[in-house]
């Protein structure tokens, strides 16, 4: 759970912004196995800002093992041979009895999933169906993972960090990459080098099949209790026709289900090799000593069997529109999504400046549909280029009983606006500001600078960093005259239709203001903090002093998501110290 909440408000300040404006200038070295570390030396700070990234998300997965690259986000906090047991020896037979029972276990469900494929069974997880040897293997199973967790030193790999001051261990899966982070001591940074080489270098992936039991816990959560999660899943896999972008990162429930240790050990050795890695630091340290220490503990990792290639699987141009519908306890809304550019493309820093135009308080959305024809409650377009592909959405929600297909009709008549005539001069500088403003505010945080130059080195490489916010800069009303009038074209976009379901409950006034993706994050959160107990207390405390030290580098449109965060972490905080008077 404390992963889980982190990571998101990391990531949404990582993807708030294309590039500084600023030159950046690290001391880049990269070892004889292919692993690249980015330094930023900063005298003065006593917390170094450290973190790695493997270049695979989830579109790097393929079909029957998809939730894979988010599982080893999982996994990567279980230990090591020397961390995370009270005996390697014993763990190790342990893990190996736990795979060959499973192993024996998935060969009688094979034979159940084909009787219920043939009609010869209702459900195949019915109990009522399994044979007593099938019993029995279940049974031997059970005892194997109980045996196992009286061998675990619980939290092992977070207690030695916190047990030298470091705080703020986390991690994020996202399409294109798997992020790792912490803060540490400067007089720490050793420690850092050899914890995170070693659970690469020598990772035991112990608990592993309770562990897809937990990120069940977690889609459940994510997806299919939130109001709109599991429309907004069968959404994106209709708008993505061919592209692996269209399985969500948390995976298939089938595929969490049978993926098998050995097939998570085969993914891992290709894609956590150091060739496929790359770190950075951001704080006071010595750079000298700091390579010395990449080449000592991390230079020790061999290259992987292979190398990673690139995914293969193109999406197909889309001839003609795509609609669904459906039903879910929220406010009635309309979701239109256009087939656009990767990140890098010549036309993205156009439409990233088009989404800007078209969002917040001040934006043409807001104005039109929200204040002057009292459509909706709130609407706001972004484009999301991704690493193969990218699209462009525009969400709105209707306000009272107007239709949201009144809202669609609204939204079309501001695209067409941006096609026939140029954006205004400072309407486009207006923009422009804000990107230059908030590239420097995002500069001086040494975490975000350190989470920005993994993401760009993931990508297109970090060099990027400094090219990126001029690019935006650069463009011009005609850029995104020609950008609207080449994207926005009927045959090009999927549209989503949710009606408010008769069951709805009323609306939450602290969610007034955000938008659809915030309203789920926040939903998330809630549900999240809710199953928290008193054993979380002080993860709680850490996460709410962090949050609160990052919220000067938040944008002032995702800010009043940010302090809802916060209150809520507080508000149950509050209440777990209440319970335990």
């Amino acid at each position: 759970m404390r992963r889980t909440l982190l990571a998101l408000s990391v990531l949404m300040l990582a993807g708030t912004s294309s590039a500084f404006a600023q030159q950046v200038t690290p001391i880049v070295h990269q070892l004889e196995n292919g692993m690249t570390f980015i330094l930023i030396p900063r005298p003065g700070d006593p917390n170094i800002s450290a973190g790695w990234v493997t270049k695979v998300g989830s579109v790097d997965e393929s079909a029957g093992i998809t939730g894979v690259a988010h599982l080893f986000e999982h996994m990567m906090f279980k230990g090591t041979e020397t961390i995370g047991t009270t005996d390697a020896e014993a763990d190790r037979r342990v893990i190996e009895h736990l795979d060959s029972l499973k192993g024996q276990i998935r060969r009688h469900e094979q034979e159940l999933i084909r009787q219920q494929r043939l009609g010869l069974i209702d459900d195949w997880k019915n109990v009522e169906h399994r044979t007593a040897e099938h019993r029995d293997l279940l049974d031997d199973f059970e005892t194997a993972l109980a045996e196992q967790k009286g061998l675990i030193i619980k939290d092992d790999f977070d207690r030695i960090y916190t047990g030298q001051g470091a705080s703020g261990m986390n991690a994020g899966t996202s399409n294109d990459f798997t992020v790792y982070f912490i803060n540490v001591p400067a007089n720490k940074l050793e420690l850092w080098f050899w914890m995170e080489s070693d659970r690469l270098n020598t990772p035991v992936f112990r608990e592993f099949y309770s562990e897809r039991d937990v990120v069940h816990e977690e889609r459940r959560l994510r997806v299919d209790s939130t109001p709109t999660g599991l429309l907004n899943e069968q959404f994106n896999a209709m708008f993505w026709e061919s592209s692996p972008y269209g399985w969500p990162v948390i995976g298939w429930p089938s595929d969490l289900y049978g993926l098998t240790r050995e097939e998570a050990l085969d993914f891992f050795d290709v894609y956590y090799a150091p060739n496929n890695l790359a770190a950075a630091l951001v704080g006071d340290f010595d750079a000298d000593e700091a390579i010395a220490w990449a080449e000592k503990y991390f230079g020790r990792i061999p290259r992987g069997p292979r190398e990673p290639e690139p995914v293969r699987t193109e999406e197909m141009v889309q001839q003609s529109e795509k609609r669904m519908t459906g039903t879910a306890e929220t406010t009635p809304q309309v979701q239109i999504r256009y087939h656009t550019v990767a990140d890098g493309h010549v036309d993205e820093p156009a439409l990233l400046v088009l989404g800007q135009i078209l969002s917040g308080r001040t934006g043409r959305l807001f104005k039109s549909i929200v204040e002057d024809q009292e459509l909706a409650t709130q609407a706001f377009g972004s484009q999301s280029g991704l690493k193969y592909a990218g699209s462009f959405q525009v969400v709105a929600q209707a306000k009272g009983d107007t239709p949201p297909e009144t809202v669609e009709k609204a939204i079309y008549a501001e695209l067409e606006r941006l096609k026939g005539e140029p954006v205004g001069e400072r309407e486009l500088q207006k923009v422009k500001n804000q990107n230059a403003a908030g590239e420097y505010r995002r500069l001086q945080s040494s975490f975000g600078l350190m989470v920005q130059l993994l993401i760009f080195e993931a990508g297109r490489g970090w060099e990027t960093i400094n090219t990126s916010g001029a690019a935006l800069q650069a463009v011009t009303a005609e850029d995104i005259q020609r950008v609207a009038s080449t994207y926005f074209e009927p045959e090009n976009r999927s549209v989503a239709i949710y009606y408010r379901a008769e069951s709805a409950e009323p609306e939450d006034p602290r969610l007034a203001g955000l938008d659809e993706q915030e309203r789920q994050t926040i939903t998330m959160v809630g549900q999240q903090l809710a199953g928290a107990t008193a054993e979380q207390l002080t993860p709680l405390r850490q996460q709410l002093a962090q949050m609160e030290g990052q919220s000067a580098q938040v944008p002032p449109e995702n800010q009043d998501m940010f302090e809802l965060m916060i209150e809520l972490i507080r508000e149950r905080i509050a209440e777990l110290e209440e319970e335990g008077e």
